[in-house]
């Protein structure tokens, strides 16, 4: 078990492709840190870089107390599963889980123990002597990371280990990856482009965009409070609504021009952004803040706003409608009934405690403290 330390990382690929640049992260010990991110944003390279897999262009990497830049990936005691099982397939389960603690040389009787431990922690002792071929997708999975448990490693690097797992099995899976750092109480740096993946297993997320760091928070933290509108676009499902439009004074508060309404902003919202008026902004707001009915119980700041449906998307307990106004198309995600349908108009309750606002020039959270 150690602590992971990157400090001003930065990865060139020739010519001049920046694929991680000026990347600084602590990862505390036994922390489960997820690296989230579209494809190409330079998740999967950091965590090649902490393996030893890639060498860094600039910076210094810590695991534990020791720099690792010039460390062979071998000898720095991490353990990697990568998105393809990787098993081979003529062994044995028993003996793929043993491969590399016999390379290493260890004692018979040790690696009888670690193996057994191992598939008893995963919940394959009974496929040890099973073949891969004679696995299914998930067994295979356990597998993969049964063979980095039995190393016994300072940090495990999990490289998008359910993308080929259907989504049934992905759901299982993910219960059983925390079951697993709650047992092994280990390291864990997990890389994957899925953010519901990323919200359900980090301690921590990290977000990232074309190299870059754009926040680092727990969960919800990310979610309720995001940077700039790459992460409030980027977690949640359905994503954040963002309507184009300017800040205008609107009776002795700040509202939202929509184009076609004028949406009053929360006090708490007006007093932060008096000094924004005039300017282009971007009202964010997440589908599931938007609802067909009142917000009973709630003791919060609403606006009614007139729309038209397109299109009725039923999921069981829940339906995703697209809206229309006469300027915007946005979502709302409210509980099923049959009283919504295709076509018809639909007053929506916007709740205006949930509403962010961005610069629409830079993206920043205009909501959140400096």
């Amino acid at each position: 078990m150690a602590e992971v330390i990157l400090e001003n990382i930065t990865k060139i690929f020739p010519p001049k492709v920046v694929a991680v640049k000026n990347f600084n992260l602590h990862v505390a010990d036994q922390e489960f840190l997820v690296l989230v991110g579209p494809s190409g944003c330079g998740k999967s390279t950091t965590l090649r870089m902490i393996a030893g897999l890639e060498e860094i262009t600039e910076g210094t990497i810590r695991i534990g107390e020791r720099v690792v830049n010039d460390v062979p990936p071998k000898d720095r005691d991490i353990a990697m599963v990568f998105q393809n099982y990787a098993l081979y397939p003529h062994m044995t389960v028993y003996r793929n889980l043993a491969f590399g603690l016999k390379l290493r040389k260890f004692p018979r009787k040790e690696i009888d123990s670690r193996v057994h431990e191992a598939a008893s922690i995963l919940g394959i002792t009974e496929l040890l002597a099973r073949k891969p071929k004679a696995l299914s997708g998930g067994q295979r999975q356990r597998v993969a990371v049964g063979r980095a448990i039995v190393r016994q490693p300072k940090a495990f690097l999990f490289d998008e280990p359910l993308s080929n797992l259907d989504a049934k099995l992905r759901v299982e899976m993910r219960a059983e990856l925390n079951k697993l750092h709650h047992r092994i109480s280990t390291t864990i740096i997990y890389v994957t482009h899925d953010q519901v993946e990323a919200m359900t297993l980090g301690d921590r997320i990290v977000v990232m965009n074309e190299g870059e760091i754009q926040q680092v928070g727990a969960p919800l933290e990310i979610y309720n409070r995001p940077r700039n509108r790459f992460v409030a676009g980027f977690i949640g499902t359905p994503p954040m609504n963002f309507l184009a439009g300017k800040l205008v004074r609107h009776d002795g508060g700040v509202a939202f021009d929509e184009g076609s309404a004028t949406i009053p902003l929360s006090t708490r919202l007006a007093d932060r952004l008096r000094d924004y008026v005039g300017r282009e902004v971007l009202f964010g707001i997440r589908p599931e803040d938007v609802r067909d009915r009142p917000l009973s119980g709630e003791d919060a700041e609403t606006f009614q706003l007139a729309t038209t449906v397109e299109v009725v998307e039923p999921l069981g307990d829940e339906m995703i409608l697209y809206l229309r106004t006469p300027v915007h198309e946005f979502l709302g995600k409210v509980d099923s009934h049959g009283g919504v349908s295709d076509g018809q108009t639909l007053q929506v309750n916007l709740n205006l405690d949930k509403v962010h606002v961005f610069d629409a020039e830079t993206g920043e959270n205009l909501c959140l403290d400096s």
